[in-house]
């Protein structure tokens, strides 16, 4: 399907929208005392609490209101049921569209109002289950901010064109666009990089390969100095968008990676899932990309993935060129030395 650039771009905007709503709820939502943190289920992936309760039906009504010719369309995301889908449209017709959405893409930031969520979307022409992330034409990438904050951004992008960004006054709704630049930096001293690290089970490892890092691309540390900062924002689309921003150089999230490794070691259970990162968390993947972010998997290929809400993703993202040159080969080697190759 030819699709002009104007017409990725309303693409784009409908997906804005759809996470404005979402925002929109979410505030409202807090300013009542309406319930946020309870665990109500486990589905697609991940645990569902009742603060994602209150913004799938914004969702279902945004996408209802879609035109008919935009129709069937395919929705994965959370909350969708066990296999996280739901045809929007004649079901009995071939699908047109597959969307793939995290309503709140970092649930347990703005669920104990600590810190912003993001709303995350991308959008392909259906190519059934062959359909992956990679055939994304339009991506969004919608922040849901904290009880305090008075500014929130939004990030938009089609193929072939650079990012928009925009940043709005959530009390006035005034706009204004915001600047997209990666660091140019070439090596990480006095700057902000990570290894994901949020959950027990695979902190040992998080924490051992961040340590070979620093070693590997600026040699030994000195004693009370801080070479490097560590900020674990427990969101992947707020991971990729402090790269494209140039807040962050360099973050990676390697779960399935090092539950592999620990299995290996039987320090895991047999075929057992950790909680890590799916596909739907990388939904804004064309964003970042669009901003200038180098995005590998663990392995250094291109990063993709499936559009489901199953699949296990590493990831790895650069501000530079220069940045991946310096780190890959630290990860490689890591995961090398413990048995684990891209094709092991």
């Amino acid at each position: 399907m030819t699709m002009s650039t104007e017409k990725a771009w309303d693409w784009a905007r409908r997906l804005e929208k759809i996470g404005l709503a979402v925002r929109a709820r979410l505030i409202a939502a807090r300013r009542a005392g309406e319930a946020m943190s309870a665990a109500v289920a486990q589905e697609g992936g991940d645990t569902i609490f009742a603060i994602d309760r209150h913004v799938e039906p914004v969702i279902e009504k945004e996408i209802e209101a879609w035109p008919t010719e935009d129709k069937p369309v395919l929705l994965v995301a959370e909350g969708m049921g066990e296999d996280g889908r739901r045809v929007f449209g004649d079901a009995k017709e071939k699908l047109k569209y597959r969307l793939i959405i995290d309503p709140i893409d970092g649930t347990r930031n703005v669920m104990y109002d600590k810190r912003s969520a993001w709303f995350i979307a991308a959008i392909a022409v259906d190519r059934g289950e062959a359909t992956r992330l990679s055939d994304s034409f339009a991506s969004v990438m919608v922040e849901l901010p904290f009880s305090k904050q008075t500014l929130a951004d939004s990030f938009l992008a089609i193929r072939n064109e650079p990012v928009r960004a925009l940043r709005q006054d959530v009390a006035t709704g005034s706009t204004s666009l915001l600047a997209v630049r990666p660091s140019d930096a070439k090596t990480l001293k006095h700057g902000f990089a990570q290894v994901a690290n949020f959950f027990p089970g695979t902190k040992v490892m998080a924490s051992e390969l961040m340590e070979e890092i620093v070693r590997g691309t600026l040699g030994r540390v000195e004693p009370g100095a801080a070479a490097v900062f560590d900020d674990q924002y427990m969101t992947t689309a707020g991971q990729m968008i402090e790269i494209m921003t140039g807040h962050d150089r360099f973050c990676c999230d390697l779960r399935p990676l090092f539950y592999a490794v620990l299995e290996k070691q039987g320090k895991w259970p047999k075929g057992a899932r950790g909680l890590e990162c799916h596909p739907y968390d990388c939904a804004g993947l064309l964003a970042a990309r669009r901003a200038g972010v180098v995005i590998t998997d663990g392995f250094g290929k291109e990063l993709d993935a499936p559009m489901d809400v199953h699949s296990p993703v590493h990831w790895c993202g650069y501000a530079n060129e220069g940045l991946r040159r310096a780190i890959e080969p630290v990860i490689l080697n890591y995961f090398k030395a413990r048995g684990l190759t891209p094709t092991a």
